[in-house]
């Protein structure tokens, strides 16, 4: 019988997805641990929801409850339904990210968790029953750097001798048109360099999507600023350890996957003053980080970097260092595991 029940109810691979995965690989040789929902890369294989209820309708043999790990609003319908509606013996634990309050329904049913883990001190300031406070950590056995980083471009296939590259869904308040102006700022000085926009754009964004890429045909960049679209999770770690950069400049993020899984393949940031970004930097060892909405700041700061080989190398070298250190998985998993660990022994006589 499981103990430990997680939730990835979104088809989508995105950054919780990213968080979950790295996190259950971790917790698999811990727990009797079950996936419910859509796979990830690396887990078990996911049961569904009617499955997940009926082997939650008994008690671990060693604990005295079931517990679901819940990450996104509809996983925390379905774990209350099946503790409140159904009864099932199980308690629910919530991971928050947002660093803003949530509208009303999120706020009824995160109050209606067991424990909730706030991913950094600000998140943890708009959610009750935090129980602990544990950043995300990054797979640094999944994303490791590249032996020869220009060869690992060469063999991408994209043109140029280096790539830089920005990550996520394509939509403003990811700040993609931040990035593309920067970049049609930039890379007319810098001729050996392609651009990559990894994410899509659902259809209300595209539009958006639309008028980028008018500005970037305007600019003469079309094939200098590439759309490949969404990267399958498990293609994404050998594209990024061939990345010279990554640019990231969100309006709004809470937390931040890509930044994180792009210094432990050793490549640099550029980031904008949100989410976690600037913990990531370190003060600049590991890249750089700009005001929200400032795209002459983020131009001069990526021009800087491109320009100076030597000390994006030596980014590189402390981005995977201070990866390994501060920002591991282990780390993560361990602080999660606790939270478990603590709830269990509150029902145990």
């Amino acid at each position: 019988m499981p103990e430990l029940f997680v939730t990835n109810f979104n088809r989508n691979f995105t950054g919780v997805s990213a968080t979950a995965a790295g996190v259950i690989r971790q917790q698999q040789a811990a727990y009797d641990l079950a996936l419910i929902g859509h796979p990830l890369p690396g887990c078990p294989t996911p049961i569904g929801r009617d499955e997940a209820r009926r082997l939650s309708r008994r008690v671990p043999a060693t604990r005295p409850f079931a517990i679901w790990h819940v990450r996104r609003n509809p996983e925390m319908r379905a774990a209350l339904w099946a503790r409140d509606v159904l009864r099932l013996p199980i308690k629910i634990v919530f991971t928050s990210a947002a660093q803003r309050y949530h509208s009303a329904l999120p706020r009824w049913l995160i109050a209606r968790m067991d424990a909730v883990i706030a991913t950094t001190d600000k998140a943890a300031d708009f959610v009750p029953h935090v129980r602990a406070v544990v950043h995300h950590g990054v797979d640094c056995t999944r994303y490791t750097p590249a032996p020869d980083r220009a060869a690992a471009w060469a063999a991408t296939g994209y043109p140029g001798t280096r790539g830089i590259a920005t990550i996520g869904r394509i939509r403003p308040e990811k700040g993609t048109d931040l990035t593309v102006e920067t970049l049609i700022r930039t890379l007319p000085g810098t001729p050996d360099t392609t651009a990559l926009v990894l994410g899509r754009a659902k259809s209300g964004d595209q539009a958006f999507l639309d008028g980028l890429k008018e500005k970037i045909a305007a600019a003469g960049l079309t094939d200098r600023i590439l759309f490949p679209g969404e990267i399958p999770a498990d293609d994404l770690p050998a594209l990024l350890r061939a990345l010279s950069l990554v640019v990231q400049l969100p309006r709004y993020e809470g937390y931040g996957m890509a930044p994180l899984e792009a210094l432990a393949s050793a490549t640099p940031i550029l980031a904008s003053e949100a989410g976690f970004f600037r913990e990531f930097t370190q003060g600049g060892r590991n890249g750089l980080v700009v005001p929200l909405d400032d795209v002459a700041a983020a131009t001069e700061a990526l021009k800087a970097m491109l320009s100076d080989a030597d000390k994006l190398g030596a980014m590189s070298q402390h981005a995977r260092q201070d990866a390994e250190k501060l920002f591991n998985i282990t780390g993560e998993a361990a602080g999660i595991n606790a939270v478990y660990e603590r709830l269990w022994a509150e029902d145990t006589p």
